[in-house]
């Protein structure tokens, strides 16, 4: 089994086993894989993945938390004070998702298909996600740097939409281009969708949509 990318390069035991269980749970089903299977490709035993994180369940969460939490994390600095900082945004989504290439579709499992565990974890850590763009949303139109007046929870969804789109069917729209959506290709994709947010959000338009949660 290849590996799809790491943590980080510390040779702690904790580390190693984040990147055998980011291995195995990105490339089998949660309930195929086994904790003597982590710890043997950590060179360590189950002991440590009981001592770090509990139980198989702990070190899922984990390696989820770790593995999106940079993108997180940047709700809580300046990056999107403004419409230009979508560009940095989709750069660093686009960059985190390359280095772990199936993990969209293990996101899309636990969450669409309801496969395996860590479902409420997740909504918790999208919950902060969508908490964070909003308070952000609302600094920025308070600066001026959004005009465009609506529903913070539309901006999310568009957001994703651009996002995780080219990572789901990746494989697709390679074999229709005929050549590989590589790290060039997706700086170019960062670029152009930060364009589109910063040109539609930073203009007055005629109608305002704004969703009507009492309808």
């Amino acid at each position: 089994m290849m590996s799809t990318g790491s943590f980080s390069n510390s040779n702690s035991v904790r580390t190693q086993l984040l990147n055998a269980a980011l291995d195995f749970f990105l490339n089998d089903d949660y309930h195929k894989v086994t904790t003597r299977a982590i710890a043997e490709r950590a060179n360590t035993n189950v002991a440590m993945i009981r001592y770090y994180f509990g139980h198989k369940e702990g070190l899922y969460e984990e390696m989820i938390r770790e593995t999106i939490g940079g993108l997180l994390d940047v709700l809580d600095g300046d990056l999107l004070s403004s419409t230009e900082g979508f560009r940095g945004y989709f750069r660093l989504y686009y960059k985190t998702m390359q280095q772990h290439p199936a993990f969209p579709k293990l996101i899309l499992k636990v969450l669409a298909l309801n496969q395996g565990p860590g479902r409420k974890f997740l909504f918790q850590l999208l919950e902060r996600g969508r908490t964070g763009s909003q308070k952000k949303l609302k600094e920025a139109q308070s600066s001026g740097s959004i005009k465009f007046v609506v529903d913070p929870d539309i901006i999310r969804m568009a957001f994703v939409s651009l996002a995780i789109t080219p990572l789901l069917l990746k494989d697709i729209f390679e074999e229709q281009l005929e050549y590989e959506m590589d790290v060039a290709f997706f700086n170019n994709l960062a670029e152009f969708n930060g364009h589109l947010f910063h040109a539609g959000l930073s203009t007055t338009p005629e109608s305002v949509p704004i969703h009507n949660k009492d309808a």
